[in-house]
């Protein structure tokens, strides 16, 4: 399966660019079947809650890429705009700075998959120019919907993420009345909005989005529940790494010291059915993922 979901990106990638809505379907789909993929974090960005200002020299990204690359990452996650709580927002030019040259290295170097973390439709369509295979959006369309007639139109994989409100403000006292059925209905509104504006469901990818827009408790009952997710009939991605939430758990107030519940809440995502996994420390994931595997999923392995 790793040879597949890599092939049929990397022929994406090399074919020449079809810019009309539709070319997407003569493209073979993106496979996530089987074990369970690392994506890679690489924050292009001063101001990150984790690693910001580590990789915001281009040169540094694109070796930390590399390095993730060969530690087993199956997708590298680029952005250049943090979405930590409070953050501010950075203009379309200043983003593009950030990521596009560091996308278009990575490229040329690397055939593992790249995705562009982003909200905005036009950063996203000059990443995959330079040569992103997968948006990741944060906003679930919700910030910008054009972004999904971008993926439509080069037949981008596309990972909908639930949050609420925008990062300066989602950790504002966030309230559900009843959570799982709240972000299941809204992440169904947004693969709604990507289908009608051309993204082919075989394309998308949900996130339940840990950390926007979610209390400790939030997170913790949507880690316990994420098998009820697979009522939208897509794969799972999920990113806990590092996050605060495992830091208030564990009393870790520094994200370095937060490995060890990152790898508890990765084990347990993929005991539930999820098939991505946003992390940082790739290596020490991708070893806890092929023994969690080896026991949830040994048909697949």
């Amino acid at each position: 399966m790793r040879k597949t979901a890599r092939a049929v990106l990397r022929v994406r990638r090399t074919r020449p660019r079809q810019p009309e809505p539709g070319a997407s379907a003569k493209d073979p789909y993106l496979a996530l079947s089987g074990r369970t993929y690392i994506m890679g974090v690489l924050n292009v960005t001063p101001d990150s809650f984790s690693d910001g200002g580590s990789f915001f020299d281009p040169q540094s990204a694109v070796k930390h890429g590399l390095e993730m690359a060969a530690d087993g990452a199956d997708i590298i996650d680029v952005g250049g705009e943090s979405t930590r709580p409070g953050a501010e927002d950075i203009s379309i030019e200043e983003e593009c700075s950030r990521v596009i040259p560091v996308i278009k290295s990575l490229a040329k170097k690397t055939d593992i998959p790249i995705s562009i973390d982003t909200r905005k439709s036009q950063v996203a369509e000059a990443a995959v120019k330079a040569g992103a295979q997968i948006i990741n959006d944060v906003s679930g369309l919700r910030f910008e919907n054009k972004i999904a007639r971008v993926a439509a139109k080069y037949g981008s994989a596309l990972i909908i993420m639930h949050s609420t409100g925008t990062p300066k403000n989602m950790q504002a006292d966030p309230r559900y009345v009843n959570l799982i059925k709240e972000v299941i209905a809204s992440l169904k509104g947004s693969v709604e909005i990507a289908k009608n504006s051309g993204v082919s469901e075989d394309r998308i990818i949900v996130d339940p989005g840990i950390g926007f827009g979610k209390t400790v408790a939030h997170n913790l009952e949507i880690l316990n529940r994420l098998d009820e997710f697979k009522v939208l009939g897509r794969p799972i991605c999920i990113g806990t790494s590092r996050k605060s939430f495992i830091g208030k758990v564990l009393g870790a107030p520094d994200p370095a010291d937060r490995l060890s519940g990152t790898i508890a809440t990765c084990v347990i995502a993929i005991m539930k059915g999820v098939r991505i996994l946003r992390v940082h420390d790739v290596k020490a994931v991708k070893e806890a993922a092929s023994m969690a595997d080896s026991i949830a999923r040994p048909k697949d392995n």
